[in-house]
């Protein structure tokens, strides 16, 4: 009979059910366990799940292959695609080079050739005025009609420019040289040619000019008679574009 303490315990359990308790706890008999299964059995099953296994796992491997190939093939286009980019840059590079020292060799021709026009344009400048001063003692006369001075042309100047100009020199007009400008056009009656002359004495001939500035032409039989310098070419030049401001 269970005692007191037992009863107590238990007595919201069904008696059968509270019997087979005790009657476990004094024999101390383990539970039964699930019978093993026959070895033979168990290495077929399990030779089974193997199989199932790389059955799955084979056509992965194969898949991952595949893709592996692929990748290994893209590669090798890369690489060489890679390399011909290389050649491609070096070559590149070269032109780059090569077109560098073109450069460099046309910016210091381009730097020499500016320094020589600089040179140029001064030399210019000097053989101008060098010309200029050569031409200082020479008198440009204008409208003269083409003949007028016969054979003697120094004669009719001294005449001539002395009855214009009313000036007397002292000593006399002298020229050195004295000759039309140029061979006879077929318009001379009306375009005459001028007659340059070259006196002996450049104070002579800068009296002459500045006459010309002040007092203007100088007529003669109705004909404006005009004088000046005789200027180099470029010095014209620049006079009448000033004159034409």
């Amino acid at each position: 009979m269970p005692d007191g303490r037992s009863s107590t315990k238990n007595s919201g359990k069904p008696v059968r059910q509270l019997l087979f308790s005790e009657a476990l706890v004094h024999s101390k008999v383990p539970p039964p366990t699930p019978a093993a299964l026959p070895p033979a059995r168990h290495h077929a099953m399990a030779d089974s799940a193997q199989e199932t296994t790389m059955d799955r796992i084979l056509p992965e491997i194969a898949a991952v292959s595949r893709r592996l190939e692929g990748i290994d093939s893209a590669m090798v286009s890369l690489t060489a695609e890679n390399k011909s980019i290389r050649l491609d840059i070096a070559g590149f590079q070269s032109n780059v080079l090569g077109l560098e020292q073109r450069v460099t060799t046309l910016e210091a021709q381009v730097t020499s050739s500016r320094d020589r026009d600089q040179e140029l344009l001064f030399l210019c400048s000097q053989m101008t005025d060098l010309e200029d001063r050569s031409r200082r003692d020479k008198v440009r006369f204008l409208e003269f009609p083409e003949n007028v001075e016969g054979e003697d042309i120094h004669e009719f100047l001294r005449e001539t420019l002395l009855k214009l100009t009313g000036i007397t020199f002292d000593p006399p007009l002298e020229f050195q040289s004295a000759h039309r400008l140029g061979p006879r056009r077929p318009d001379a009656a009306t375009h005459p040619r001028p007659i340059i002359a070259c006196l002996l004495r450049h104070a002579q001939a800068r009296h002459l000019i500045q006459r010309a500035r002040t007092h203007g032409p100088c007529q003669m039989d109705g004909q404006e008679i005009r004088m000046s310098a005789d200027f180099s070419k470029e010095t014209s030049e620049r006079r009448r574009a000033f004159l034409a401001l």
